[in-house]
């Protein structure tokens, strides 16, 4: 039998690698972050305990490497997702659902979410991965469709109000509705509440609008 060649060794790496990312999504989610170990990492992705110490320095940075994923990924399918933004609003529509994507992962699966959020905020920060840097590119991306003048500078401040609205869905004790923290970002964009994938809920006040609260001039 002829060696695999690199491109081949290569896939069979991207692959497993893929796999050990979403089995860490996955029982983070279903058991928490204390009571999933790198063994069942392994087990779910169906790859020896070693290959995940060859990727991954740890299981924090494991963690973060695979919710950076999957946000890429939810962020990805969101806009891509039919029918597809176009004409003089695309822009517009391209930034409303990112945002909605990134509210909906901390609606949808908080456990995960907040065990993301607190490794960044308590232990190592920011994990500089490929993960994390082809979300940074697609949320760049974003505010640039949006018709932002200078990306590279309204990106971190639009992945820091995405933040803050997730820790704030999040935080035990006094969480804030999405809905209200949506209607907060869309002000601050100037982004009609139709546009993305509204949230199915009444919309309060004399106006008709989830009321807000007096916000920076946008972009």
């Amino acid at each position: 039998m002829s060696p695999r060649s690199a491109s081949v060794n290569e896939e069979l790496r991207r692959r497993s690698r893929e796999r050990l990312l979403q089995a860490t999504v996955e029982l983070v989610d279903e058991r928490g972050y204390e009571a999933t170990t790198l063994g069942d990492i392994a087990d779910r992705a169906g790859a020896a305990r070693g290959l995940v110490s060859y990727y991954f320095p740890g299981k924090r940075q494991l963690l973060q490497s695979a919710v950076h994923r999957l946000m890429h990924l939810t962020l990805a399918e969101a806009l891509e997702r039919e029918p597809r933004p176009s004409g003089p609003d695309a822009g517009r529509e391209t930034l409303a659902r990112a945002i909605d994507a990134i509210l909906g992962l901390a609606r949808d699966r908080p456990t995960l979410m907040r065990t993301h959020m607190a490794g960044i905020l308590q232990h190592e920060g920011f994990v500089q991965c490929d993960e994390q840097q082809r979300l940074a590119c697609l949320l760049r991306d974003t505010v640039a469709d949006y018709g932002s003048p200078d990306p590279d500078t309204d990106y971190p401040l639009l992945r820091a109000l995405l933040m803050g609205a997730v820790v704030a869905v999040l935080l035990p004790g006094a969480p804030m509705p999405s809905a209200r923290l949506r209607a907060e970002l869309f002000a601050r964009y100037g982004l009609d509440w139709e546009l993305g994938f509204p949230p199915d809920v009444p919309r309060k006040g004399c106006s008709g609008q989830v009321p807000l609260l007096p916000l920076p001039d946008p972009l």
